[in-house]
């Protein structure tokens, strides 16, 4: 019995500190201030590659929360997808990254299920529709959207296709058998209507203008207000970074229009005074 109370704290206090360490996993060596030739030895291999545009393979094969046989493709087609890869039993980064992946939509106007789908998939392929389901069930009670839970997919699946899924989007990680757990970088993405990779954010805090225009942009624009449209316009992505950064040339330019635009109201307005003045004098 002590031996398994001793193999439980020595594996949360593992998950601990693998959590501090892989919550920036993501990221450019450079971004964190490492040295990119010499990484921890706990994070060789581990990470998270941008391959932006490449098409996500729509044919894999995973099980629902409720046990069905379902394909990729079934959640694309109409809407942008947020894509995040965790394994549900994680004593640790997992529920960050789940927690962040919540504070970030929680603001949003659009709801998943009606601007977008989320599709969360554990890469434990020992794990059952029976824990997709609980954790679905915990989500669902703290986003508390209607509908959304037509919108939010908690998949499981075999080795193979997990890896196929993984090595698609470059989300590079491996099984420490000493701790029994998953080491994984932590981030999500966001994927076109069609399956192709359009944004990375990484680490465990998202934050929601960024997700958000993520969003605007791999849906060509077809959902969003006005406003993303135009925030898009001052913004850019930056895929080094994985946010999306001030474009100060657009900014400017945009000044320079709204500026014309006022002179040339108040030229109008002031022409069209003096036109009706005119008028009434004679």
């Amino acid at each position: 019995m002590n031996h398994f109370i001793d193999r439980s704290r020595r594996r949360l206090l593992s998950a601990a500190l693998l959590a501090i360490l892989l919550a920036g996993a993501g990221l450019p060596a450079a971004a964190q201030g490492l040295d990119s030739s010499a990484p921890p030895q706990e994070l060789d291999g581990i990470g998270i590659d941008q391959n932006l545009d490449e098409q996500l393979p729509l044919d894999l094969k995973f099980r629902d929360e409720h046990g069905n046989d379902v394909v990729l493709g079934d959640y694309f087609g109409q809407k942008p997808v947020i894509l995040n890869l965790v394994y549900y039993e994680c004593p640790m980064l997992c529920t960050l990254v789940l927690n962040g992946l919540l504070r970030s939509i929680n603001p949003m106007r659009f709801t998943a299920g009606r601007e977008y789908e989320i599709v969360t998939v554990s890469i434990d392929p020992h794990e059952t529709p029976e824990l997709a389901q609980r954790k679905k069930a915990e989500y669902m009670r703290l986003y508390d959207r209607p509908g959304a839970e037509d919108g939010w997919h908690f998949l499981t699946g075999g080795a193979e296709e997990i890896r196929q899924l993984a090595e698609a989007v470059g989300f590079r990680y491996k099984y420490d058998p000493e701790t029994d757990l998953y080491l994984h970088a932590s981030g999500i993405m966001v994927l076109t209507p069609k399956g192709k990779l359009a944004r990375y954010f990484y680490g465990i805090d998202y934050n929601p203008t960024n997700l958000r225009l993520g969003l605007v942009e791999a849906a060509s624009e077809r959902i969003g207000s006005p406003v993303d449209k135009l925030l898009l316009f001052c913004f850019a992505y930056d895929p080094a970074a994985g946010k999306y950064s001030l474009v100060i040339m657009n900014v400017v330019r945009l000044l320079a229009l709204l500026t014309i635009g006022s002179v040339a109201a108040f030229m109008i307005t002031n022409f069209l005074r003096d036109r009706r003045r005119t008028a009434a004098a004679t």
